[in-house]
C-alpha cells in the first residue's frame, strides 16, 4: 500500500484516471450537501489528502485519517491539518459528528469482517440525514496489476455493495459505475496481464504513472464527458463504482 500512495502522489494533480474521478465525485458532493456550507466532513482512509483540501473542503471543515504512515505524511505535505493516524473499523471521532462522510478506494483492501465494521462507524459518525459517499474498484474480470498495487481483496458490483450498506440502515440513493469509456481497452489490458501472471508489487508501479501529454489530455476529455453523462444516467459498466447513501434522519 505504501507504494500504491507514493505512485498516487506523484501522479493525481494530472493522472487523467484521477481528474475523472474528481469529476465523478463532485456532483455527489453538491448533492450532498444541497446548497449548505459550513458542514463536517471526514475522509475515512484519506491518503494522500489531495481530496481533503479539493473536494470536502469548499462544503466546510474537513477531517481524514489514515492507517499508513506514508499517507499521513504525504497529507501534511499537501497542507493538511485536520489528520489522524487510525483504522476504519475503529473511527477516532463521536458519533453523529458528521454531515458527509466518505470513502474512496478504502473498502477494496478490506478484510471482510474490517469491512463490515468499517460501515458500521461510517453509519456511527453520521448525522441522522447525512450522506456516505463511497467509491470502490468494480467487477472481478477488470482485475489486474492494478489490483496487486492496490492490494485488493475484491472488486464489487452493484449488488455487493448493496448488500453491505443496506444491512447497516443505509439508503442507496445514487449509485453508478464510471470510467465505462475506459472498459473496452482495461478489459483487454488486464485480460493480458491475469493471462501472462500479475506483476509483483515492486513492478506493478507503472500502474499509476501520468501518460504521454496528448493521451493523458484525450482520456481526460472523455471521461469529463462521461461524468456529464452520469449526471443524467447512471452507466451499466466500468472500472469503478461510486455510491451516495443516507442515513434516514
Amino acid at each position: 500500500m505504501d507504494q500504491c500512495l507514493k505512485a498516487t502522489a506523484r501522479a493525481e494533480r494530472e493522472h487523467f484516471w484521477f481528474r475523472g474521478f474528481r469529476r465523478f465525485v463532485s456532483p455527489m458532493l453538491a448533492h450532498a450537501a444541497a446548497g449548505r456550507s459550513g458542514l463536517r466532513l471526514l475522509d475515512c482512509g484519506c491518503g494522500t489528502g489531495t481530496n481533503l483540501r479539493v473536494l470536502l473542503e469548499p462544503y466546510g471543515e474537513a477531517w481524514g485519517f489514515d492507517l499508513t504512515w506514508t499517507g499521513l505524511e504525504a497529507a501534511k505535505a499537501n497542507g493538511a491539518r485536520r489528520v489522524a493516524r487510525a483504522s476504519v473499523a475503529a473511527v477516532p471521532f463521536p458519533s453523529a459528528a458528521f454531515d458527509i462522510v466518505t470513502s474512496f478506494d478504502v473498502f477494496v483492501c478490506l478484510p471482510g469482517e474490517v469491512e463490515q465494521a468499517a460501515v458500521s462507524e461510517m453509519w456511527r459518525v453520521l448525522k441522522p440525514g447525512g450522506a456516505a459517499i463511497i467509491n470502490v474498484a468494480a467487477m472481478e474480470i477488470l482485475r489486474g496489476n492494478h489490483s496487486v498495487l492496490s492490494e485488493e481483496v475484491r472488486r464489487y458490483t452493484r449488488a455487493s455493495l448493496r448488500a453491505i450498506l443496506e444491512p447497516a440502515g443505509f439508503r442507496v440513493e445514487r449509485m453508478t459505475y464510471t470510467n465505462a469509456v475506459l472498459f473496452p481497452a482495461m478489459l483487454t489490458v488486464r485480460g493480458v496481464q491475469r493471462a501472462m501472471g500479475l506483476a509483483q508489487e515492486s513492478e506493478a508501479e507503472g500502474e499509476i504513472t501520468v501518460p504521454p501529454r496528448p493521451l493523458n489530455a484525450m482520456l481526460s476529455v472523455l471521461l469529463a464527458v462521461e461524468a456529464g453523462v452520469v449526471r443524467a444516467v447512471p452507466m451499466p459498466f466500468g472500472s469503478s463504482l461510486l455510491c451516495l447513501a443516507r442515513k434516514p434522519a
